[in-house]
């Protein structure tokens, strides 16, 4: 299988899975159920909506969403280009993968803020009148009137982390005796992906950002033969 066939499988896998995951719990668990995963504490199905960026970060109001979701679109119209740039360039696997991580993630919270207004029948919105977003009660189903429309659906989360919980110690100042919760943002399939392949490519930015014709520099001894005058300089 070619390296473009292969990141399109990536990405298509990501995609279904994310997709999956969000139409699944938005159209059977009511916003705010909080499910543990085989019995587990520490791993959590929570179901959220958010109007803006990963993590649940805002962007402003109606107008903010839109802009918001068309910046997403056009991000990942150019990212479109830059995969086939980079497939055609003959950059590493594994820098392919990662762009493949972080343009799935990018079309998987596209998809919400384009057409989950206009595809379910509720969903967290902009009300004019209290100047803010405001949920609803019940469980959404897919309905031509949507809750919203194109460009203002809000994004699925559901993905729930509580590893470590506690409180600090009395001891500490400023926030002794609070409570503390490791790890707590919720998120989906999509943010994760994009976060995996941001740190990925941090980390190892040296030895994947670069083509396949481009070689490491050598470190150490070798076992070619150096010329005396080589030696000398």
């Amino acid at each position: 299988m070619s390296k473009k066939n292969q990141l399109v499988l990536l990405i298509f896998l990501i995609l279904a899975a994310d997709q999956c995951l969000k139409c699944w719990v938005k159209l059977y668990h009511p916003t705010g159920e909080i499910v543990r995963v085989l019995g587990m504490d520490w791993f959590r199905l929570h179901f959220i909506e958010n109007p803006g960026m990963a993590w649940g970060w805002k962007f402003g109001n109606e107008t903010g969403k839109a802009i918001l979701t068309l910046f997403r679109l056009v991000a990942v119209v150019v990212g479109t280009w830059y995969l086939g740039k980079f497939i055609r360039e003959k950059y590493t696997c594994g820098f392919l993968i990662c762009a493949g991580l972080i343009y799935a993630g990018a079309v998987g919270n596209l998809i919400d803020s384009l057409f989950y207004g206009a595809i379910f029948d509720k969903g967290l919105h902009y009300s004019p009148i209290l100047n803010d977003y405001i949920g609803y009660t019940g469980i959404a189903q897919f309905s031509t009137a949507g809750y919203s429309s194109l460009l203002h659906g809000s994004v699925v989360d559901m993905l729930y982390f509580p590893i470590v919980q506690g409180r600090f110690p009395g001891w500490i100042p400023f926030i002794g005796d609070n409570a503390f919760e490791f790890f707590s943002p919720i998120f989906n399939i999509a943010d994760a992906s994009i976060s995996v392949g941001i740190v990925i490519l941090f980390l190892f930015q040296q030895k994947l950002i670069r083509k396949e014709s481009q070689e490491l520099p050598v470190t150490g001894t070798t076992n070619s033969d150096v010329s005396d005058q080589t030696q000398i300089l």
